[in-house]
């Protein structure tokens, strides 16, 4: 999976522990124990599946995985804001992915 830099950064570090997606279908067969490799440009990050949660919208999963865990270094309302430019509308009413996943070594 791709990742923008600041966010690429945060996961490799083990800062960021909850990737958000929508809920498009080849995602949804994510569960504990599969292995998700984050990369941005040259550089990759392997991580383990935690745990995966849905939700109706972004405000109700950030409010309730904890804007920390999505993001530590941006408040609540700021992180709402870079979603939603990330994914549009039409990409929310699919539906809301929290995927919680911890850092491994390759």
């Amino acid at each position: 999976m791709n990742l923008y830099r600041t966010y690429f950064d945060m996961v490799a570090a083990g800062r960021k522990t909850v990737e958000v997606r929508v809920c498009y279908p080849k995602l949804l067969d994510l569960k504990p124990g599969d292995r998700i490799r984050f990369a941005c440009g040259a550089h990759e990050c392997l991580t383990r599946v935690k745990r995966v949660a849905c939700y109706a919208s972004f405000e109700e999963m950030l409010d309730t995985e904890g804007p920390v865990n999505v993001n530590p270094d941006s408040p609540r309302e700021e992180q709402l804001a870079n979603i939603r430019r990330i994914y549009g509308p039409e990409k929310e009413a699919l539906g809301v992915l929290a995927i919680e996943v911890e850092r491994v070594d390759q």
